[in-house]
């Protein structure tokens, strides 16, 4: 089979809601990751085939393609088409591995995988509660698949709840691993470690000032047990509270991924090679477990062990999940989310998936380390994995 190599991958800055992103348009914001992989590639604009754009909340500004859209928001010629997606929260990891199974099937060379969300200006639910709020439809949710499962309907809350009970965490555990990823993405930034993936953004701010948004803005650099242990819990007799989930967020980000004939033909450097592509579904009550049997399927397909990876992106989503892969795949938590995660930097549903991919690759640059592993858990109990050989 034919492989599939990553050239280019950027992301923006996380942005708080109502923070420094809450005046760009979530068109431009995808329109400016697109503009950053074609300067970084230095391909042709022209030559990109299609851009698969990963995105949650498809409606208000979101709604309309927001794929097709962000590339009318670029540089990019008329000619680029694209497609919006939605495969939840591992909506632009999904992006990633329809491009490069487009790629490794020989249809096209060329394939920009993105994802873009502004939580600020399209809250999480507007398309399901806009609807509801004008009487029309009865929602999501058909009487027999309520039927079916028990349930009224499906929360990730819930569902981190489950997982925190059904694995033994306590508060103090959670809030540890909460207070780690602070620690580790405020040491990361001051590090410079993210200055390289990161696409500065102009904005305006309060006082009226010029200037770029380079930072994400989520990380509480001051963050202690005590702080964290303050914060009130979700629900009573439970032991999660909002410093163990993932933040809300603003951001886009991409990567553009090409055979090996556009390797030679436009002169390209890789950056690392797909080697495994893995999607796997189960309970979407508990939701957000199946990373777990999805991360075993994938080293079992791939022929490898967790050992054999050197690091590993596991979406902070809730602290429990982590927690729970680390427990039940057997893997070294030195490895895991070395920058920080979701609950320190943000996750912006729809982008979350190419900002993972691109950390990822920059943290393997910067330890000379060769394989990477990242998975999200997503809503329905799906979840994806994807392996990466850095080159």
């Amino acid at each position: 089979m034919a492989e599939a190599y990553i050239v280019a991958a950027a992301r923006t800055a996380g942005g708080r809601r109502g923070g420094k992103l809450k005046d760009w348009h979530p068109a431009d914001l995808g329109g400016a990751v697109l503009d950053a992989l074609v300067q970084r590639s230095g391909i042709d604009g022209a030559a990109i085939e299609d851009v698969i754009m990963g995105c949650v909340m498809q409606a208000g500004e979101q709604g309309g393609h927001i794929g097709r859209n962000a590339v009318m928001a670029s540089s990019l010629p008329d000619s680029v088409p694209a497609v919006s997606i939605d495969r939840q929260c591992g909506s632009s990891q999904q992006a990633i591995q329809f491009a490069a199974q487009a790629v490794m099937s020989g249809t096209q060379d060329i394939v920009i995988a993105a994802g873009v969300e502004s939580m600020t200006r399209v809250p999480m639910g507007l398309s399901v509660t806009a609807p509801a709020q004008l009487g029309i439809g009865v929602g999501p949710l058909s009487q027999r698949i309520k039927d079916r499962y028990g349930v009224p309907g499906f929360s990730q809350f819930v569902g981190a709840g489950m997982m925190a009970q059904k694995y033994g965490f306590s508060r103090e555990e959670l809030d540890a691993f909460s207070l780690e990823s602070h620690k580790r993405a405020a040491a990361a930034t001051q590090a410079g470690a993210f200055t390289d993936e990161i696409v500065p953004l102009a904005i305006v701010d309060e006082e009226g000032n010029e200037g770029f948004h380079t930072t994400d803005e989520g990380i509480r650099y001051d963050a202690s047990m005590e702080s964290l242990g303050a914060v009130k819990l979700l629900q009573e007799g439970g032991v999660l509270t909002a410093a163990s989930a993932s933040q809300i967020c603003d951001g886009s980000s991409g990567v553009m991924i090409v055979s090996e004939r556009a390797l030679k033909d436009h002169g390209l450097t890789p950056l690392a090679r797909i080697h495994n592509l893995t999607v796997t579904a189960g309970d979407p009550v508990i939701m957000l477990e199946e990373p777990l049997p999805a991360t075993q399927r994938a080293l079992l397909r791939a022929g490898m062990k967790i050992e054999d990876i050197d690091l590993y992106e596991v979406n902070e989503a809730f602290a429990p999940v982590p927690l729970a892969w680390l427990k039940v795949i057997g893997g070294d938590h030195a490895r895991l989310n070395v920058n920080g995660g979701a609950i320190a930097l943000g996750h912006p549903l729809g982008a979350s998936g190419t900002k993972l991919m691109t950390t990822l690759l920059h943290a393997l640059k910067a330890r000379d380390k060769r394989w990477g592993l990242q998975t999200m858990c997503e809503g329905g109990g799906i979840a994806n994995v994807t392996i990466v050989e850095r080159l």
